[in-house]
């Protein structure tokens, strides 16, 4: 796992839970003391998770005790899954990529969890584009069932075997869908914001207020939030 913000930490933790070994990568002790306190205290972290019957004690101290947090990016590279969840900067993830590429066994799977970026673009860093893929998930990572597996024309069947079984394995339904270089977003993203631009056309037409179109839209369809509610959670964290 690289990077262990918010996002990474909780996509290690599910990971763990699954069952897998997992090391959590950042590049300071100080993101990783914050990732471990994400995943053991943190909202959606193990200990809530036992507060409500969702996993058992036991479950849970086998969970962390499967997941290291490490500052070394060998040790997060060596290993048959890779999923980036760096900060979303086109060139630094493909600087990333390049890294991988150059320090992972041959067999290594490379998945990025972008919200949108290209992964023909991640693929074309490496001598591996057979073993490039999107794995893109939704927050909060432990609570959120999307897993939108993106494909690139040279993302080789295995590869999408391989990635679409972990992803259930981890609680997850996948679904594959195509990488599209010149759109932003895969799918699920690019109806997400078609669906904010509306909203915010209704506040600055002065139909409703924010407050109310979110509630109007939960009422409607049994959204668990309304579109700018899912905006300032995506944006700061759900509380």
């Amino acid at each position: 796992m690289l990077g262990a913000g918010v996002m990474g930490s909780g996509i290690a933790q599910v990971c763990a839970l699954a069952g897998d070994e997992v090391a959590c990568y950042d590049v300071t002790p100080a993101a990783l003391d914050d990732a471990r306190a994400h995943v053991t205290t943190g909202r959606f972290g193990l200990d809530g998770a036992v507060a409500r019957g969702k996993v058992t004690r036991k479950q849970a101290d086998d969970a962390l005790a499967r997941l290291t947090f490490t500052t070394s990016f060998e040790e997060a590279a060596a290993t048959d899954l890779v999923i980036e969840a760096v900060p979303e900067r086109l060139e630094l993830k493909v600087r990333v990529f390049r890294d991988l590429d150059r320090l992972a066994p041959p067999q290594t799977i490379l998945a990025s969890n972008t919200s949108g970026l290209p992964i023909a673009a991640f693929a074309a860093a490496t001598d591996r584009p057979d073993r490039v893929i999107g794995w893109h998930w939704a927050s909060p990572a432990p609570v959120m069932k999307l897993a939108e597996i993106v494909v690139t024309s040279e993302t080789s069947d295995s590869t999408i075997a391989r990635v679409v079984d972990a992803a259930t394995r981890c609680g997850k339904r996948p679904i594959v869908v195509k990488d599209n270089p010149m759109q932003w977003g895969f799918v699920a993203n690019r109806v997400y914001f078609a669906m904010v631009r509306e909203a915010q056309r209704v506040v600055d037409e002065e139909i409703a207020t924010r407050a109310d179109v979110d509630q109007l839209m939960m009422d409607c369809f049994r959204w668990p939030s309304g579109p700018f509610g899912m905006v300032a959670g995506a944006g700061s964290g759900w509380t």
